[in-house]
């Protein structure tokens, strides 16, 4: 559901072009309003100065394709219009229409209040400003109705400087929810790898105690026993320090099953009383390692609250799981997707998704179907059917 950010990209964009182009046209009408020639020394700078009508607001659109170099661009901006306004004030040249040049300036002093430090883009927006209002209260004198346009571009700069102050604000809780879902996600992590790591150091006391029960037996005389207490009580400080640490962390909602789980109960658990499980009969019973089992039980989550939160109005939602093309298939499919998407705000649940089945050798693909549909579909590799994840990254 990431089309609507890249139309309201666009959308800007053409709104902008066609900004800068209704300014261009309207100081072609000015020029010709104000007839005149040029004269003195400065008659040479005429042509000069008529080209930075148009350079000035192509230095406003290249700020999306360096988006860095704002400062550089306002700075190059300024100066431009203020050489124009002191050419047209010193010496007898037709005076330059500012209308493109305020418009542009505009943009960049909104670009400026919002990625620019603060110290910097407080140094650039008040030079921008003054060479908006400069140009037409400079450029025609008190008597002509031009100078009016200083007024205007006064209210102009106001706006954008709040313009930008406002998308400052919003890019920071942007980067705010960002941070706050990554912490969520480490949480999560820590309590998976508490849940793992006691799985498999259980197995490890549990058959160290074997061991050593079994070196006792046999009046073990090369202190085998010994070695194999120190590794039981190892192995049992390991877990309870691992469970001290993580404790406070657990979250007792939604827990999903790790130890012995098969791939039908997970889907399940996952999927709950909201939608509807179709799991293939030869999958239902199959064993999953830990890591998959938490794999599967988030994408079935995460993509239930997304059905939840963009298509309110479902009627049906399916979670199917089924080998495809030696991949372990496992799909949710909505209904009620809107034809235009609600605006929302936007969450990073794909994102973590994706990473997750990259870990695993598998991926994940989410978009639009027909008939008014969302289709989550995650693929894991299988292997052989006797070892059916051995396809899995080592060292999961």
């Amino acid at each position: 559901m990431r089309r609507a950010g890249v139309r309201a990209r666009r959308g800007m964009l053409g709104t902008e072009l066609a900004a800068l182009a209704a300014a261009l046209v309207a100081d072609v009408v000015l020029v010709l309003r104000v007839p005149g020639g040029s004269s003195g020394w400065a008659a040479p700078l005429t042509g000069v100065l008529a080209s930075t009508g148009t350079a000035i607001p192509v230095l406003a659109v290249l700020r999306r394709r360096f988006p860095r170099h704002v400062g550089v661009l306002g700075s190059i901006v300024a100066a431009l219009s203020a050489i124009s306004t002191v050419v047209s004030l010193t010496a007898h040249t037709r005076s330059q229409p500012p209308i493109a040049e305020i418009v542009a300036a505009g943009l960049l002093t909104a670009s400026a209040g919002r990625t620019l430090e603060p110290r910097h883009a407080a140094a650039l927006a008040p030079a921008l400003g003054a060479v908006m209002i400069a140009a037409p209260l400079l450029r025609y004198g008190a008597g002509e109705p031009e100078t009016l346009l200083a007024v205007a571009a006064a209210a102009y700069w106001g706006a954008c400087v709040g313009v930008g102050l406002i998308l400052r604000a919003a890019d920071a809780r942007q980067r705010d929810a960002l941070d706050r879902v990554r912490g969520q996600e480490r949480l999560q992590l820590a309590r998976e790898l508490h849940d793992l790591v006691s799985h498999h150091v259980s197995g490890i006391v549990v058959r160290t105690q074997a061991a050593r029960a079994i070196a006792e037996a046999n009046a073990d005389v090369g202190g085998h026993a010994a070695v194999y207490r120190e590794i039981e009580e190892a192995g049992g400080a390991a877990l309870a320090a691992a469970r001290r640490l993580v404790g406070m962390l657990r979250d007792t909602r939604d827990v999903t099953p790790l130890s012995g789980a098969v791939l039908g109960d997970v889907v399940r658990a996952a999927a709950g009383s909201t939608a509807r499980v179709a799991v293939a009969e030869e999958l239902d019973q199959l064993p999953v390692p830990s890591q998959v089992a938490t794999t599967v039980h988030r994408v079935v989550t995460e993509a239930l609250t997304n059905a939840r939160r963009h298509a309110p109005a479902a009627t049906e939602v399916v979670v199917s799981v089924r080998v495809e093309a030696d991949d372990l298939v496992l799909e949710v499919v909505n209904d009620g997707v809107p034809a235009t998407p609600r605006s929302a705000p936007g969450g990073f649940g794909i994102t973590g998704m994706t990473e997750r089945l990259a870990m695993l050798g598998g991926s994940l693909t989410a978009g639009p179907q027909a008939g008014a549909r969302w289709r989550v579909a995650a693929r894991f590799p299988l292997a052989g059917e006797d070892s059916p994840f051995d396809a899995l990254p080592r060292g999961l």
